[in-house]
């Protein structure tokens, strides 16, 4: 299995990319209007696509262990685009939030950045200290209160769906490297705690929340994305509309090519397509832990399972809140929502994953049994 799994998670990526493209032509027919062209969105997620596969081949070529020994200036980097957010003329207030970046014509969103500086970061740490990971003080509070300085800025952009997805993959590593279960547990309450504290003092994560609880009574505002969603869900049915014949892209379901667009692939495609999407990702998931178990050192090891915690748990959570399980997040579907600086992400992750491939522990190749048997020739 380990000898294929970087060919199954390569035909998964690829797989998800053509979907994201296709899906990505269909919902973009209100483009003409708002940006006075429809292939607007195509066209810049093409020219991020192209940086995706360039950073990706970089990453699956340079050797993984030069990330460990250059954390600290990755993390850095985070530390400071995160601060241009709220630097006037760099940083972009949209929504009501903090988190993009503009570099001239180009815009980002350092948070990107950062969830990959902290995986570094993470693995790099418990790779050099693999005797004091049960310690409170090397195995806890510094790990955390240096991914806290990180976390405390994407806070105040106001993205908990990014600081959440954060503080998830932290507590993968920390588990994966041996970190104490009770430390655990207080690790959970607190990120646990620290988002309800933040959320309930935000109106808008407030009504969020109140929607979620009760999406009827709050449909027309602040549930109106997630009723939406179920609305083109049923709509769409086992077999779908139709590629092209959605209605809710039509201005019904407000960001139906970003963070909504699994939803559109329902409507369109049917659940057939939609499960098809989830099984991708489930190949995903399993391939990247084959790759970051079969991994030749503990860093290795704990950037793998960093890596695919991230893809694994945002796009858990992206499905969870268009199907209405979990509350409104605002994270993107991975390779598949339109998103510049996130698929680009994605992909340098895809990258690392196959450099550990590169220089994992291959199995042993089973051996073909051969049996001998004496043929004889009946003498009548």
């Amino acid at each position: 299995m380990h000898r294929k799994s970087a060919y199954f998670l390569f035909l998964a990526v690829l797989g998800m990319l053509v979907i994201g493209i296709v899906m990505l032509f269909s919902t973009s027919a209100f483009a003409r209007d708002s940006h006075g062209d429809m292939y607007f969105f195509v066209k810049r997620q093409a020219v991020w696509l192209g940086v995706g596969f360039v950073v990706c081949a970089a990453a699956a070529l340079v050797d993984y262990h030069f990330w460990l020994r250059t954390w600290w200036i990755w993390f850095g980097l985070a530390l400071v685009t995160l601060a241009f957010c709220f630097v006037p003329h760099f940083g972009m207030r949209i929504n009501g939030s903090r988190r993009w970046v503009a570099l001239g014509p180009a815009t980002f969103q350092p948070s990107e950045i950062a969830k990959i500086a902290v995986v570094f970061f993470l693995a790099a740490w418990f790779a050099n200290r693999e005797k004091e990971s049960g310690r409170v003080v090397q195995g806890f509070l510094v790990p955390f209160a240096i991914v806290s300085s990180a976390l405390l800025l994407i806070v105040m952009e106001v993205d908990l769906g990014t600081t959440a997805l954060i503080g998830a993959t932290m507590f993968v590593i920390m588990f994966v490297a041996g970190t104490h279960p009770a430390l655990l547990g207080l690790l959970s309450l607190c990120g646990l705690g620290g988002i309800l504290f933040v959320a309930t003092h935000m109106s808008e994560r407030m009504g969020r929340l109140a929607a979620f609880m009760d999406p009827e009574r709050f449909k027309d505002d602040a549930g109106l994305q997630q009723m939406q969603a179920l609305i083109a869900w049923g709509s769409g049915g086992m077999e779908g509309l139709g590629l092209g014949n959605g209605r809710q892209k039509m201005l019904y379901l407000p960001y139906a090519h970003t963070d909504f667009i699994f939803p559109m692939i329902g409507e369109e495609l049917g659940l057939r397509m939609s499960l098809l999407v989830v099984f991708l990702f489930v190949v995903i998931i399993v391939c990247g832990m084959m790759i970051a178990l079969h991994a030749k050192d503990r860093f290795g090891l704990l950037l793998g399972c960093g890596v695919v915690s991230l893809l694994g748990l945002q796009a858990a959570v992206n499905i969870g809140v268009t199907t209405s399980l979990l509350p409104n997040k605002g994270l993107p579907l991975p390779f598949v929502s339109y998103g510049g600086s996130n698929l680009a992400a994605c992909l340098f992750g895809v990258g690392l994953l196959l450099n550990i491939y590169r220089q994992g522990v291959l199995e042993p190749a089973k051996k073909k049994s051969a049996v001998i048997r004496a043929r004889t020739t009946p003498r009548i």
